[in-house]
């Protein structure tokens, strides 16, 4: 008679992990759209401090509103969202061109 495998009574330990650091471009979107965080608030429905502690990084936004700010700006959420600090948009430009010399 075979016999079946004990029940482990071994809860798997959940892995501490630290806030993980989360860059955004949302100051940058709403000044190109010249958008309050107000008016961005209303529009994809958080409190106007929400929008706030995203943009300093006190707060990191749920997946589904993530998904609510991409879509209200035309966007992937790779594109407001990222791990990793963003470069510059000057800095990509400026390599792009050559570096004139101003008198």
């Amino acid at each position: 008679m075979a016999t079946r495998p004990k029940a482990s009574n071994h809860t798997p330990k959940s892995v501490a992990v630290g806030k993980l650091a989360l860059y955004n471009r949302l100051p940058v979107l709403r000044a190109e759209r010249n958008l309050s965080r107000k008016e961005l608030a209303e529009a994809v429905g958080v409190n106007h401090q929400t929008v706030g502690y995203i943009e300093r990084g006190d707060y990191n936004p749920s997946l589904e509103l993530a998904f609510r700010l991409a879509m209200y700006f035309g966007l992937p959420i790779e594109a407001i969202f990222a791990t990793e600090p963003f470069r510059p948009l000057s800095d990509a430009y400026a390599r792009t061109t050559d570096r004139k010399e101003i008198p």
